[in-house]
């Protein structure tokens, strides 16, 4: 590990539980590598990840964005297509797209689709799928209001699903955002995860809560003071 890291982890106290504030401003005073991090919050919820119906997934617009370009690939045709691109869809099409993506290209961050067009989309299902880039309605990715899902993707829509063990990991933007605009996504996740208790969950919901940027160690987070932060 480098100097700066092991200052950095020095100066964590690991027998603490911060604030969600305190967790925001450790982890923008710790950053210590020369690009921007990503901010990433993880959250460990009191579920049975073995059953279908106690899974946690659901999507959500963060009030301040990723602070990233999100690039948008959309899978469409006639009007809809055109919606799409007056939509801001970095790229459109159909069999056209199906045959590039197998050719090899992969330069796009989210795909969405419209329904009549999930036939020819299922043809890249063994290269989306893995990568989590499959179109699902769940996750409103295949629908016909193509302008509003693009738009929304473009806005700073995250998807979250809970992973082996019941833990959700959800990116809350970047180092360089100012702490409020950091605390507002996080409990933005927040609020979003409390509404998506499965009614089978039993004892605690939210077991444990850390704050972390892509470089740096996580900073626990009190989960009883983190839903009424401010």
């Amino acid at each position: 590990m480098s100097k700066k890291h092991i200052d950095s982890v020095n100066k964590v106290d690991k027998t603490k539980c911060y604030t969600i504030k305190e967790a925001v401003d450790m982890v923008k005073q710790l950053a210590h590598v020369k690009f921007d991090e990503t901010v990433d919050l993880a959250i460990n919820l009191g579920i049975d990840s073995k059953k279908s119906e106690q899974m946690v997934r659901g999507t959500l617009v963060l009030p301040h964005g990723l602070g990233k370009k999100v690039r948008v690939v959309v899978f469409a045709k006639g009007e809809k297509a055109k919606e799409a691109q007056e939509a801001g869809a970095d790229y459109v099409g159909a069999e056209d797209l199906v045959g590039k993506i197998n050719g090899g290209w992969m330069d796009f961050d989210k795909v969405v689709a419209t329904p009549d067009v999930m036939s020819t989309v299922s043809k890249l299902g063994k290269i989306l799928g893995p990568r989590g880039l499959m179109p699902n309605p769940k996750t409103g990715t295949v629908t016909f209001d193509i302008a509003k899902a693009v738009k929304d993707i473009k806005a700073g829509k995250v998807d979250y699903k809970t992973e082996k063990a019941g833990v959700v990991h959800v990116s809350i933007g970047k180092v360089s955002f100012d702490s409020k605009k950091l605390i507002d996504n996080a409990k933005a996740v927040l609020d979003a995860i409390i509404r998506a208790k499965p009614s089978t969950a039993k004892g605690t919901y939210l077991e444990k809560l850390s704050i972390s940027s892509t470089m740096g160690m996580g900073i626990s987070v009190d989960v009883s003071k983190a839903t009424v932060a401010k």
